[in-house]
């Protein structure tokens, strides 16, 4: 073997060539292992081997031993020694081939009682790894008895082998385990079968313990579920001469097998069980035993034991069937109980659909009513069966802005809400808000239609309407007959030298300017929500706005004893607006802020220049609005409900939106809580047109 000429290379591919035909002829993994110690030991010269096939995880799964001629049985314990603690384990973890001359010189060898001196003393070795698409497969080992017999011209040829048994081990591994895989998935698929007629639990868990029975052969066939309340294994079901005993045991969570594999997930196989080791099952005799997890959707419910199993079914396929049936029935068992929980989501759906005091359809999506609850046939006046066959077109005006062509609106919204009037049997027409959104019946797609009467909402509207219009008129004219009054009365005591009297008549004619922008608003509000346009518009100093506003409001501050500052750069612009109405957006908000500021506060009254647009704002030191609100106190009749807070109707900020947006500007607030709010609306400077 140390000759390294051209005839000697020749051989050596000629020899591999020959190998790997050899090996190419065998599938069945113990004989591929036979026929690669049987080569290795016939073309390098050993006296005795070893090949140790290993797992994903390295530990022993099969092996083969040869001492001259012969092959040896073994057991899966003396492969393990041999891989934890001799010379094999050593190259396992290290993937590295290794030439001993003389084993007594090294410490990875593995000395065993025939190793002595008196008996086969020291010997030469050869170890390397067996690779497969770069995954250790196995480990093999060639022995000679005389010392310094391999060299690395061996030890280059045995890893030459290797290289290619690698290959022939993994695909005999793959063969075996599809082999396996076929038996197993044939049980499982006629399991799968069986457990998925029926979604009621009690046939799917007397289906359970049918299957397993068939399956294993077994005498008794156990499911317990876990209760989570009490942290317990639940016997629920069982079949055989021991399910009296056992139907509704107890077991606590890691206590006994059924208890540990319900806590840790690991089937356990005994093909013999110890008859003093009966105390997890007690009253039941156990010679054999499977024990398999319950799982669904990655988590442990339950257990499936099957017990005293014929021998031929207690192989080590035995766990992997009861593991695989575990998986079904878990599967099973939750589409059961889902299955239930859907049943009474129907109920009380149809419940919650039946009761509600607000007609609801459930139509197609064009429009076909194909349900109506109690509610709506009450209010149309139309029986389920007459609704059935109409249109919901047909009962109420669709907003076709919203719903769009063939409801694609609705498609693309997922929800949708409008106003509309409902039309009845009797010719009546109801004033509804539309409610209408895509649900799921049964697996369909279909469209859920409420139709809510606001006409209570619609005559109180029309009240308020009324009143303010009450307001409005009946006030104005005594209105200017006070401010005319109070104006003569100013005229007629030029010269008031008494300050208790020139205090009355300060908090007078306040009061009355109060009242007077009160009523302005109100009007203006009215006009600006029919869509008129300004009519007035001139160029006012935004210093000049702003001191009319302050001014207008200092005594309501200097009361609070509050102080109101202004920041105002040099060089604003002049602004094109109705002044008066802009004026009173400015004192609404200023009054506001020395509302919600606390006595002895802050007020801050700004403007700056963004591009073609002051920015003007109101900054206060109260306690914030909160998020959800920032954007509907704008609206009518909209007030914050918060302890402690000013009355009001809830127009003035209502208004303020009203003008601004009639200015084509914008209006929002910032706030942060126990902090203050910060108020902003834009205007066109004077040279942009209106």
């Amino acid at each position: 073997m140390t000759d390294s000429s051209p005839d000697v290379t020749r051989s050596a591919l000629d020899l591999l060539y020959h190998i790997s035909r050899e090996l190419s002829t065998a599938i069945e993994l113990r004989s591929v292992l036979q026929r690669i110690l049987s080569l290795s030991m016939t073309n390098i010269g050993g006296e005795r081997g070893s090949l140790v096939v290993l797992d994903d995880s390295g530990l022993p799964v099969e092996g083969a031993i040869i001492v001259g001629t012969h092959f040896l049985e073994h057991t899966t314990q003396q492969l393990s020694e041999t891989v934890d603690r001799g010379l094999a384990g050593w190259v396992v973890r290290n993937l590295q081939p290794v030439l001993l001359p003389d084993t007594s010189r090294d410490s990875r060898w593995l000395r065993r009682p025939d190793d002595a001196q008196e008996k086969s003393g020291a010997k030469s070795a050869i170890c390397v790894p067996l690779l497969a698409r770069e995954r250790l497969v196995g480990v093999l080992t060639i022995v000679h008895q005389k010392l310094g017999f391999f060299n690395t011209e061996h030890l280059s040829l045995v890893q030459s082998i290797a290289d290619m048994a690698g290959v022939a081990v993994m695909n005999a591994r793959l063969y075996e385990d599809s082999q396996r895989k076929a038996r197993v998935m044939t049980a499982l698929a006629e399991s799968a079968y069986a457990l998925n007629t029926s979604l009621r639990s009690d046939h799917v868990l007397q289906r359970i313990l049918d299957q397993t029975a068939q399956a294993m052969q077994a005498e008794d066939v156990l499911l317990g579920l876990v209760d989570e309340t009490r942290n317990e294994l639940v016997f629920r079901a069982a079949t055989g001469k021991s399910a009296p005993v056992l139907l509704g045991k107890r077991i606590p969570l890691g206590q006994g097998i059924a208890g540990r594999v319900a806590l840790d997930g690991r089937g356990v196989l005994l093909p013999v069980v110890n008859p003093t080791n009966q105390a997890h099952l007690p009253g039941v005799e156990v010679h054999s035993l499977v024990c398999a997890p319950v799982n669904a959707h990655g988590q442990i419910i339950g257990v499936l034991q099957a017990i005293n199993s014929s021998s031929e079914n207690m192989g080590s396929e035995a766990l992997i069937v009861l593991t695989g049936i575990g998986s079904l029935a878990g599967v099973a068992i939750n589409n059961a109980k889902l299955y239930e929980q859907l049943e009474v989501a129907h109920q009380r759906y149809r419940e919650l659909f039946e009761g509600s005091i607000d007609p609801i359809f459930i139509t197609d999506w064009k429009g076909k009513i194909l349900e109506a609850n109690r509610q709506a046939n009450l209010t149309t006046g139309f029986d389920r069966a007459v609704l059935q066959r109409r249109n919901i077109t047909s009962l109420h005006q669709l907003n076709a802005e919203k719903v769009g062509d063939n409801f694609s609106g609705i498609q693309k919204a997922g929800n949708l809400s409008y106003e509309s009037t409902l039309s009845t049997s009797a010719g009546k027409v109801i004033p509804v808000e539309v409610y209408v959104q895509p649900i799921d019946v049964d697996g369909e797609n279909h469209l859920q239609w409420i139709l809510r009467d606001i006409t209570e909402r619609k005559n109180f509207a029309i009240l308020q309407d009324d009143l303010i219009s009450m307001v409005y008129h009946d006030l104005r004219s005594p209105l200017a007959n006070v401010i005319s009054g109070l104006d003569l009365l100013q005229s007629m005591l030029p010269e008031i030298r008494s300050d208790e009297l020139k205090s009355v008549l300060a908090i007078a004619t306040n009061s009355t300017d109060r009242m007077q922008r009160l009523v302005n608003s109100l009007l203006d509000i009215r006009r600006l929500e029919a869509g008129q346009p300004i009519a007035t518009k001139e160029q006012v100093s935004p210093y000049n706005l702003v001191k009319d506003a302050v001014d207008a409001v200092q005594l309501m501050a200097n009361g609070r004893h509050q102080v109101i500052s202004t920041d105002l750069p040099k060089g604003l612009p002049d602004l094109t607006i109705d002044v008066d109405m802009i004026r009173r957006v400015l004192i609404n908000l200023i009054e506001n802020a020395c509302k919600f500021t606390p006595t002895q506060g802050k007020v801050q009254v700004g403007a700056t220049r963004v591009g073609n647009w002051v920015h003007m704002w109101v900054k206060d030191s109260g306690p914030g609005i909160p998020a959800a609100d920032q954007e509907r106190i704008f609206d009518k009749y909209t007030r914050l409900q918060t302890p402690g807070s000013p009355k009001g109707l809830g127009l003035g900020l209502a208004f303020c939106r009203l003008a601004v947006n009639a200015h084509k500007g914008k209006i929002w607030v910032v706030s942060q809580a126990h902090v203050g709010s910060q108020f902003f609306f834009t205007l066109p400077v004077a040279d942009e047109k209106g």
